[in-house]
């Protein structure tokens, strides 16, 4: 069974085999979680994203880490918020379940997650943490991932997590 924690860090120095981006879909970088993650991989990882061609809202890709102490960045592209009427949450749960694929494919035992779509794309951090912690929790088994970080950018946002994975059973 896989170890699942959460803290409050800069996701960019995540001691782990694969970080997750919470990329747009154009996956050539933007603000937040993407913009550090790309000024911490180098201009390798723009170029590395140039070649993939985008990505679709619910999916994600895989490119190199370079520069970062994780050997593998999978970009994620969450959904923006509407209000939860345009299948918001299913294509969030798509995201981390996408994301433990591409890790058992690139043999990765530990990745860590940031809160995808809670910031500039407004989904509730309560539901998004919520689906994160389930999805996770239903797909880590057969991924062969050991070792779950969710990577909270502040404290109100580590609390939400730490409180679901205390209180959460599988």
């Amino acid at each position: 069974m896989a170890e699942l924690i959460a803290l409050q860090a800069d996701i960019t120095t995540q001691q782990v085999d694969a970080i997750v981006n919470a990329a747009n879909s154009s996956l050539l970088g933007g603000g937040g979680v993407d913009g550090a993650i790309h000024r911490a991989a180098g201009p390798e990882l723009l170029a590395a994203c140039r070649a993939l061609h985008g990505c679709s809202t619910g999916d994600a890709k895989a490119t190199p880490g370079f520069h970062l102490p994780a050997k593998w960045v999978f970009h994620a592209v969450g959904p923006v918020w509407h209000g939860g009427e345009r299948d918001e949450d299913k294509l969030l749960a798509n995201c981390y379940s996408r994301c433990l694929e591409l890790a058992q494919q690139h043999q990765a035992r530990s990745i860590a997650f940031p809160a995808i779509s809670t910031g500039a794309y407004y989904f509730p951090p309560q539901r998004a943490a919520r689906i994160a912690v389930d999805t996770v929790r239903q797909y880590v088994d057969a991924s062969g991932v050991e070792v779950v970080k969710f990577v909270c950018f502040d404290r109100k946002t580590l609390d939400i997590y730490q409180k679901l994975l205390s209180t959460s059973s599988l």
